[in-house]
């Protein structure tokens, strides 16, 4: 296993967990880029590589998952991506010299079933929490979406990897508002990927750290900011939010680490005259 990079802001340092690696032609990740000027070379058919991960946050409020992948072993019909996975997620964790245990909180920005995977493990018998010390997080009307019918096409999700977490009662939730939940740890709500999608900073001596969730999949989505993904529930809301989100992050010089971007899957955004800039962090 090569050696993760770490990013380091004051006293945090952040660290991301690979899962799988992927790609989806530009078209079918953003079906309403039809017309738009994108850069020489690509067009509908570009695939756009993309990837699934974590964060480790070691900080001085303690260990912090952001999100949790897809999971092992979990039975996805609707998403061959994410059916049966046999990744190497914990022990890419264990490699770093974190057990299960070591972990604090998780904090998650949604709860799609790309992001609570690892929330569980099977023990021959049922679904079990993983990390046995950590109190989890998500916001209010996220799980509440999540539990209710109109979520039961993803029913097996909740089921497998969100109940047992309620169940074991290690699991608070955030309202719809800026939330300080910890120390420098706060929640912004950026809704329109999922019903109460949420954006993580963290604040440092020496900056700020923010975690997009599915707010953008690609960099396109910082200089096209109006084109949602195919994955969001809600497409104008959703691009209220990432509007929001780009002025936040460029207003604070803010480090961001993004769900599903590939490279360093971090970087900074530049706000310009004519809209929004991504560079990556390396």
């Amino acid at each position: 296993m090569s050696t993760p990079a770490s990013y380091r802001l004051g006293n945090v340092v952040i660290t991301r967990i690979t899962e799988q690696l992927f790609s989806m032609p530009l078209a079918k990740l953003l079906p309403d880029a039809a017309g738009v000027r994108f850069p020489a070379g690509m067009n509908a058919q570009t695939p756009i590589e993309m990837s699934v991960h974590s964060w480790l946050i070691d900080s001085p409020q303690g260990r912090i998952l952001i999100d949790t992948a897809t999971g092992n072993g979990k039975n996805r019909p609707f998403s061959p991506l994410f059916h049966q996975l046999s990744s190497p997620w914990m022990e890419n964790l264990k490699q770093m010299g974190i057990q299960p245990d070591d972990i604090d909180y998780v904090l998650h920005t949604h709860l799609h079933t790309d992001h609570v995977g690892w929330n569980t493990l099977w023990d021959g018998e049922k679904w079990r929490p993983a990390f046995i010390n950590a109190t989890w997080v998500c916001s209010q009307s996220e799980l509440n979406f999540v539990s209710s019918p109109a979520a039961a096409a993803r029913k097996m999700v909740f089921d497998d990897s969100i109940l047992p977490i309620v169940e074991s009662g290690r699991l608070v939730t955030v309202p719809d508002s800026p939330t300080e939940f910890l120390p420098g740890i706060l929640f912004y709500p950026t809704p329109g990927h999922s019903v109460g999608h949420m954006s993580i900073a963290v604040e440092t001596a020496e900056g700020t750290a923010i975690f997009c969730g599915d707010l953008m999949h690609t960099p396109l989505q910082v200089s096209h900011h109006a084109l949602s993904s195919v994955f969001c529930k809600d497409s104008l809301q959703a691009n209220q939010s990432r509007k929001w989100f780009l002025n936040f992050a460029a207003e604070r010089q803010a480090t961001v680490f993004t769900s599903h971007f590939s490279a360093s899957s971090v970087g900074h955004v530049t706000g310009t005259e004519e809209g929004f800039v991504w560079e990556f962090e390396r």
